[in-house]
């Protein structure tokens, strides 16, 4: 995947919007201002998205594009570099988690709003 089919993948979730909070760089796409995934879009595209913590153990333990969330909380967040052994499916996967586990964690109010 490229930058933008990520992009629109991301997008297409309910009720998911981004933003540049941090610098001109990172894109930040979020739910009901909850962060759920970040990536930059240079020639070595990667992104950080949420995880089960045993979940992100296993899957560091698994994959070689797949580490400790870069410059996140090590134990919720994975990097994900693109173009090594995680495939599109894999990819989706974990934008899914990523998503339903912010999702999961929001108010009933919140979850209202979004529809």
């Amino acid at each position: 995947m490229n930058f933008k089919e990520l992009d629109n993948y991301l997008l297409s979730k309910q009720g998911a919007t981004f933003d540049y909070p941090f610098d001109e760089e990172v894109r930040v796409y979020r739910i009901a201002d909850k962060m759920f995934a970040l990536m930059v879009d240079e020639e070595n595209l990667s992104i950080n998205l949420k995880c089960d913590p045993i979940y992100a153990f296993e899957l560091r333990s698994l994959y070689q594009s797949i580490k400790a969330g870069y410059h996140m909380n090590k134990k919720h967040w994975n990097t994900v570099s693109l173009g090594g052994d995680v495939d599109d499916e894999l990819l989706k996967e974990l934008i899914d988690h990523s998503y339903e586990l912010v999702y999961g964690k929001l108010s009933k109010r919140e979850r209202v709003l979004l529809g």
